[in-house]
């Protein structure tokens, strides 16, 4: 049976490789020549924040399911916060591949951290930019852009997850304003937000999306507790009892379903940058790992499924990168479809989650512990293969697609 001292010496020799920045391993075809300059200071800048501000802290609040909420500012500053959005709304205007580095950035230090970035960005300022009136633009994107501001999104509901079209939240008229009612169940960041972006249907059945201050009177947003995935991130529900929304609150440039799954293609873009990153860092805490342990006279990386393991888990993480990279350059060029978005949601989070649990077992009793991110990657990415659209919706996305059969009724 192996020493208490054996086991400490092979942690803290782990710490220290941990700090080396020595990341040239994970890029194995060499995609760094794809980037250009400004994509690789944008990624390097969120890495060393990433470094800084979340990896010292992130366990702790996973272990006692804290949102360290002050990182939301540190975003901001970043430029993390709908980076590819117009600088004239005090975004940093970047393209859309600068977007993905930056998640998968964020997401090797955590899920949750990245979540929040995502729903700020993808979700709540994405459909103000998109669909709302300038008069909105400025009210709202430059204080969520430096994240003064919190926002949620407000789509799923406890009886309609994957079917959004069948939702049940209401909007009546009357007068210059709406009666809201309804509620939206598993959203990040309500207990918190300062505003949601709320879809609700008219009284001729038409989905319309809307900004709603959380403040006012008839709004709550009840933490969800228990959460075994996602500790690090804070999520709720809403809930709207006869809310009043002046008319100017309603986006005046989309109608239907169209508006909300094109807010969730944006975020599923991140998401495939994202589920890289957690990726990347289960690889590398393996690699390290077995290269330092010790069993029968030799490190467990001299071991035939070890490096198995490790081959297969690079082979995956390569794969998703070209794949990730190839999409960030047709949204840039405009082309980019909500199917192929959905290809590489399902593909990289899958991806991500078995590296996961491939990494876990190479570091053996210790990979269940904190002192390893494994474990915690794991509980996070089982969350990410479900929201978004699940596993198996993207699937059937990318099904009807090739066959131009619809099997979801």
């Amino acid at each position: 049976m192996e020493t208490m001292e054996n086991q400490t010496v092979t942690k803290e020799s782990f710490k220290q490789a941990a700090r080396q920045d020595n990341y040239s391993g994970h890029d194995y075809y060499n995609i760094e020549d794809l980037l250009t300059e400004e994509q690789k200071i944008a990624r390097d800048a969120t890495r060393d924040w990433v470094k800084k501000e979340v990896s010292p802290i992130i366990e702790d609040a996973f272990e006692r399911a804290v949102y360290p909420r002050h990182l939301l500012k540190g975003l901001g500053q970043l430029g993390a916060l709908g980076p590819s959005l117009p600088a004239k709304y005090g975004c940093a205007g970047t393209d859309e591949v600068t977007y993905g580095l930056m998640m998968m950035e964020l997401e090797r230090g955590d899920s949750g951290i990245r979540s929040a970035a995502s729903v700020q960005g993808s979700l709540v300022m994405f459909p103000i930019y998109k669909f709302g009136s300038e008069e909105q633009r400025m009210q709202y994107l430059p204080k969520l852009a430096t994240g003064e501001m919190i926002g949620c999104f407000g789509l799923t509901e406890p009886n309609h997850g994957s079917n959004p079209s069948d939702m049940e939240t209401r909007i009546k008229a009357d007068g210059d304003y709406y009666i809201l009612n309804g509620a939206k169940m598993w959203i990040t960041n309500s207990p918190i937000a300062d505003i949601a972006v709320v879809w609700a249907k008219d009284e001729d059945n038409v989905i319309r999306g809307m900004v709603v201050d959380l403040t006012l009177e008839g709004c709550s947003a009840p933490e969800i507790h228990g959460k075994l995935s996602l500790r690090a991130s804070i999520t709720g529900e809403l809930v709207f009892d006869n809310v009043r929304i002046h008319k100017s609150q309603v986006f005046p440039n989309i109608k239907g379903l169209k508006g909300p799954l094109s807010c969730l293609s944006k975020a599923r873009y991140g998401i495939a940058w994202g589920a890289i990153g957690a990726g990347l860092d289960c690889y590398d805490s393996a690699l390290r790992y077995s290269l330092e342990r010790e069993q029968f006279g030799k490190p467990l990386a001299g071991f035939q499924l070890t490096q198995k393991k490790l081959a297969e888990m690079i082979t995956e993480i390569t794969k998703a990168q070209l794949l990730a990279w190839r999409l960030g350059t047709l949204m840039d060029q405009g082309k980019a479809t909500p199917a192929q978005v959905s290809m590489a949601k399902r593909n990289n989070v899958h991806m991500a989650l078995e590296i996961a649990r491939e990494a876990r077992q190479i570091h053996g009793g210790m990979g269940i512990t904190n002192e390893y991110p494994c474990m915690r990657h794991m509980m996070n990415l089982e969350t990410v293969l479900t929201y978004e659209g699940t596993h198996d919706i993207h699937l059937l996305i990318t099904g009807m697609d090739v066959t131009g059969l619809n099997a979801f009724k």
